[in-house]
């Protein structure tokens, strides 16, 4: 995919500092881990496939350890272990990085510099991409700087099949923790409570953790999309939405479930809920590839219209004098329908790719009525195939009865 005569570095994300000598948990950089495996702090990795000699046509620069560092941070790679994690046998220290760049630039036309490109990045911290790219502007001025971003992002958005057996996995771990709460949702419970109760299983079964902050929400806060204070208490009668799910291996899942705090759906509730859950099974059933995003929306937000007329919130009527933007239904259903799924949550894709076999995304349709202290979102995560999809959380319950009967069970039991 590089131009002839192609230099690619990649870097590893910083290690963040919060307050004193604090520092933030660490993330390896996407890209960088899908291109070496390598899980581990200032590492940079090098392409150039035309080089004139093999040795140099890929190279891994890590942190160099010591018997001090092993001391307070445990052990590093050492160039040993970076070549059989990554299998690339040229591994140096870091401090060879610029002698080694300095001589091949020599070789090369093409630099190709990473960057997140991501439509929803935050780019207010300077990040060790940016300093590369100043870096690299500044030594070699004369070279054709080039974009990484949209190449990683073709390769990124069909998933390998031992990707998908990574996503499966941090999938199934999610189960485990789901069906773990179903005995524990109660009158009074915390909200941070349950989230323990999930971070317990996931830790349990060798997740690192969650795949993005929880969002354990209660009764009106189920309304609010980004809710993550977690701080409130479950009352009956109420619903709890919960959008949690785990990683596992950097790979991440991600799952919204919502059930009735006492464990039985009030009559609204449940017509509320039936109604998501059609939506996001006949969202699963057009999602083939072929379709574009924006198609892919316009039709859900369709079926989403239907449903919302059926529970009375938009009149017919009103449905049909509304312009094609549909703001009547944004107002109880505000958010998009899927997004791609992989090492990160909100995974890359190229800007407006029609949907192809391969793609892992969510389907999360959701209704919203703050008035009734109603919010009820269902997500699921989908691999889609040549001739039928595979939902990679079949076996996490869903439907209303299973959930009622689950909780039922988990209440009476001695």
């Amino acid at each position: 995919m590089l131009k002839p005569n192609s230099i690619a570095i990649l870097d590893s994300n910083d290690l963040m500092p919060t307050n004193a000598d604090g520092t933030l948990p660490w993330r390896q950089n996407s890209d960088l881990y899908y291109l070496s495996g390598i899980d581990q702090e200032e590492s940079t990795l090098l392409l150039f496939p035309d080089a004139v000699e093999e040795i140099d046509r890929e190279i891994l620069f890590i942190k160099e350890t010591s018997e001090h560092i092993a001391i307070w941070e445990g052990e590093k790679l050492s160039q040993q272990i970076a070549t059989k994690l990554s299998g690339i046998s040229n591994v140096q220290w870091n401090c060879q990085l610029d002698t080694v760049l300095d001589r091949l630039t020599q070789q090369a036309e093409h630099i190709y510099l990473n960057a997140n490109e991501h439509p929803r990045a935050d780019m207010t911290v300077q990040t060790r991409d940016v300093r590369l790219l100043e870096k690299c502007q500044r030594n070699y001025p004369h070279h054709q700087h080039e974009r990484l971003a949209p190449l990683m992002h073709q390769l990124r958005i069909i998933k390998h099949p031992l990707e998908i057996k990574m996503i499966q996995k941090a999938c199934d771990i999610t189960e485990a923790g789901f069906r773990r709460v179903l005995g524990f949702i109660r009158q009074g419970v915390g909200e941070w409570e349950i989230e323990a109760e999930f971070i317990h299983e996931f830790i349990k079964r060798q997740s690192t953790g969650f795949a993005y902050t929880p969002i354990i929400a209660s009764g009106k806060n189920s309304c609010v999309l980004h809710y993550i204070k977690n701080n409130q208490r479950c009352q009956a009668d109420e619903l709890l939405l919960m959008d949690v799910a785990a990683e596992y291996g950097n790979w991440n899942s991600d799952m919204t479930r919502t059930v009735p705090v006492n464990g039985k759906f009030t009559k609204r509730q449940r017509a509320v809920y039936d109604a998501v859950l059609r939506v996001l099974r006949k969202s699963n059933d057009i999602l083939r590839p072929g379709l574009t995003p924006k198609d892919y929306q316009n039709q859900t937000i369709d079926f989403m219209e239907s449903e919302l007329i059926e529970l009375g919130l938009i009149g017919k009527d009103e449905a049909k004098q509304q312009d094609a933007s549909k703001p009547l239904v944004k107002k109880y259903f505000m958010h998009s329908t899927s997004h791609h799924l992989g090492l990160d949550v909100h995974d890359v894709c190229p800007p407006d790719e029609p949907y192809a076999a391969g793609m892992v995304l969510t389907i999360e349709p959701g209704i919203y009525i703050p008035d009734e202290k109603i919010g009820i979102r269902l997500e699921n995560n989908i691999l889609i195939g040549e001739k039928e999809n595979l939902d990679l959380m079949s076996n996490i319950p869903i439907e209303a009865d299973e959930i009622e009967i689950l909780m039922s069970q988990a209440n009476t039991a001695p």
